[in-house]
C-alpha cells in the first residue's frame, strides 16, 4: 500500500515537472520573440519552431482555464492579465491579437482576411500612383533604355518582393514552413542577432520614414506645380502654392485613424486612372508626330542615373508587403499576386512613359501634365492636386505612427513619454510634433521645389535599399543553407546592381540640386 502511493506521488510531482518546463519555455519562447530576437541557422530556426509549439499550446490551455473560470463565476484579474500578455506572440504571425473575450464568454473573432485580389488592387496602388508621371522624363534621359529599365525593375522589385516574405518564415522539424516574424522590421532584426538585435529594426524604420515623409514632401511638391502651372497668369508662385496646399493639409495632425480617409481611396484611383486614360488619348491623337527618332540607345550620363532613382522610387512596395501577406486568406497566392500586379503596373508604365515622351519628345517636363494644352491642364491637374492632397494622409499616418512606437510607445522603453493621455486622447504637445512635421514637409517643398530630382533622390536613398539591397541581404542572411546556387547568383548580383545604381543616383541627385540652387533652375 506504502509503495503505491509512493509511486502516484512521484507521478504527480513528475508530471508537475514537466509542466512547469514546458511554461516556462514558452515564457521565454515569447519574451525573446518580442525583443526580436530571431533565429538565423536551420538548428535555431528548428528550435524557435519547437519553443513556438509549446508557447501555442499553453496559451490555447490558458484560455480554456479563462473559458472554464468565466463558467464558474469568473477568473482573478491576475490571470487575465497573464493571458493578454503572452498572446502579443502568435503562432501563425499575423500579428498582435490579444484574445479579448466578449460578454458571451466566448473569444473575439479574427479580423476578416483579404483575397488574392483585394491584395492585389492594393499593391497595384502603391505602384501606380500619382508618380507615373515622372517617368517619361526618365525616358527623356534614358532611350530605349529608360524602357528596358521600367521592365527590369519590375521584375527585380516582384522577386525582391517573394524573398522578402521567405524570411518571415522558417520549418520546423517536420519540415512544416512556419511564420515567425511579423514584419521588416522582425527580419531585420533577425539578422543582427545575437550581437546587436535591435540594429536591423533601427534601420529599417529610420529608412521607413525617410520614404514616407519624402512622398509626403513630394506629394506638396507636385501640389504647388501642378496649381503654378494651371494658372500661369495668376500673380501667385509655386512656394506660394504649396503654402495653400499645406494649409489644407493641417487636419492631418488630428487624425487618429485612416477610417475617414479610406473612403476616398477607390475614388482617388479611379480618378487617377481617368487622367491617365485622358492623357494618353491625347497622346494618340497626335500619333501622326510622334518623333520616333528621338528614342535611342544613347543615354545621358550624368542625369540618367536620377532618371533610374524615379522608376524605383515608382515601385515601391516593400514595406507593407509582410502585413499584406498575413492578412490574406490564402498566403499561397501571394507569389501568383505579385506577379500579375507587377507585369499589368510594367505594361502600363511602359506604354505611359513612351506615348507621353513620342508627343513630346525633348519637350518632356517633369510632371508630364505640364505639357498638355491649357485648356486641357487645368482641368487635369486640379483632379491630380485633388489626388495628392487626398494620398497626404496616408504616408503622414505611416511615418508618424512608426515615430510614435519608436520614440514614445516602445513599451516603456522610449526614450520619450507617451504622447497619449489614459484615455487615448492625444496630448497638447503630441499634437504640436505633429503640426510641426506638416510644416516640415511644407519647409523641404519651398525650399526644394524639384519634383524629379527629389523623387530621383528618394528612389536611389531609400528606395534602392529597401526594394533591392536589404531583401536580397536578408534572403542570403536567413535562407543561405536552403538556397540553390542560381538564388545566391540572383540575390549577390541584385546587391551589387542596386548598390551601384544607389550610389550613382544618389550622387548625381545631389549633384541636380546643387546644380539648380547655383543657377536658380525652376522646374
Amino acid at each position: 500500500m506504502a509503495h503505491l502511493i509512493r509511486h502516484k506521488l512521484t507521478n504527480k510531482l513528475t508530471n508537475a515537472a514537466h509542466t512547469v518546463s514546458h511554461k516556462s519555455q514558452a515564457k521565454v519562447s515569447g519574451v525573446f520573440a518580442r525583443l526580436g530576437f530571431q533565429a538565423a541557422t536551420d538548428e535555431e530556426g528548428l528550435g524557435f519552431a519547437e519553443c513556438d509549439d509549446l508557447d501555442y499550446d499553453y496559451r490555447q490551455g490558458m484560455q480554456m482555464d479563462v473559458l472554464q473560470g468565466d463558467d464558474e463565476g469568473g477568473c482573478m484579474e491576475g490571470e487575465e492579465g497573464d493571458l493578454e500578455g503572452d498572446s502579443r506572440y502568435q503562432r501563425d504571425g499575423t500579428g498582435p491579437r490579444p484574445p479579448a473575450l466578449k460578454t458571451g464568454g466566448s473569444l473575439e473573432e479574427e479580423k476578416p482576411k483579404i483575397t488574392a485580389w483585394e491584395a492585389g488592387w492594393n499593391v497595384t496602388n502603391a505602384i501606380q500612383g500619382m508618380f507615373v508621371l515622372g517617368l517619361p522624363y526618365a525616358i527623356l534621359h534614358g532611350g530605349y533604355l529608360g524602357l528596358f529599365l521600367i521592365i527590369f525593375a519590375a521584375v527585380v522589385c516582384c522577386y525582391t518582393g517573394k524573398i522578402l516574405i521567405a524570411c518571415l518564415y522558417e520549418e520546423n522539424e517536420d519540415g512544416i514552413k512556419v511564420r515567425i516574424r511579423d514584419s521588416y522590421v522582425d527580419i531585420a532584426n533577425a539578422c543582427c542577432t545575437p550581437r546587436f538585435p535591435k540594429l536591423g529594426g533601427y534601420v529599417v524604420n529610420v529608412a521607413q520614414i525617410i520614404e514616407l515623409v519624402m512622398t509626403c514632401i513630394l506629394y506638396v511638391v507636385v501640389s504647388g506645380n501642378l496649381m503654378y502651372n494651371s494658372f500661369p497668369s495668376f500673380p501667385v508662385s509655386q512656394k506660394a502654392w504649396s503654402v495653400v496646399a499645406t494649409a489644407a493639409l493641417l487636419p492631418c495632425a488630428f487624425l487618429k485613424n485612416l477610417k475617414a480617409v479610406s473612403k476616398f481611396s477607390l475614388l482617388c484611383t479611379l480618378a487617377h486612372f481617368v487622367i491617365n486614360v485622358l492623357v494618353i488619348a491625347y497622346c494618340l491623337s497626335r500619333a501622326r508626330e510622334w518623333a520616333w527618332e528621338k528614342v535611342k540607345f544613347y543615354i545621358d550620363v550624368k542625369k540618367f542615373p536620377i532618371s533610374i532613382g524615379i522608376i524605383v522610387f515608382s515601385y515601391t512596395s516593400q514595406i507593407f508587403l509582410p502585413s499584406l501577406e498575413g492578412n490574406m486568406q490564402n498566403p499561397s497566392e501571394f507569389h501568383c499576386m505579385m506577379d500579375w500586379s507587377h507585369i499589368a503596373a510594367c505594361v502600363l508604365k511602359g506604354l505611359f512613359a513612351l506615348v507621353a515622351y513620342l508627343t513630346w519628345a525633348d519637350a518632356t517636363k517633369e510632371v508630364i501634365t505640364d505639357n498638355l494644352p491649357s485648356t486641357i491642364r487645368a482641368v487635369v491637374n486640379l483632379f491630380l492636386v485633388a489626388k495628392a492632397l487626398l494620398s497626404y494622409p496616408l504616408p503622414f499616418f505611416a511615418a508618424v505612427e512608426v515615430l510614435e512606437k519608436s520614440l514614445f510607445q516602445d513599451g516603456g522603453r522610449a526614450l520619450f513619454p507617451d504622447c497619449y493621455g489614459p484615455g487615448g486622447q492625444l496630448k497638447s504637445w503630441g499634437l504640436g510634433l505633429r503640426v510641426a512635421l506638416v510644416i516640415f514637409t511644407l519647409l523641404m517643398a519651398v525650399f526644394v521645389p524639384h519634383f524629379a530630382l527629389l523623387m530621383g533622390l528618394t528612389g536611389s536613398l531609400t528606395g534602392a535599399g529597401l526594394c533591392f539591397l536589404l531583401p536580397s541581404l536578408f534572403h542570403l542572411k536567413l535562407q543561405w543553407r536552403n538556397l540553390l546556387w542560381h538564388h545566391v547568383f540572383f540575390d549577390v548580383s541584385i546587391f551589387v546592381i542596386g548598390g551601384i545604381c544607389a550610389i550613382s543616383g544618389f550622387i548625381h541627385s545631389i549633384e541636380g540640386l546643387i546644380e539648380a540652387f547655383r543657377y536658380d533652375i525652376h522646374d
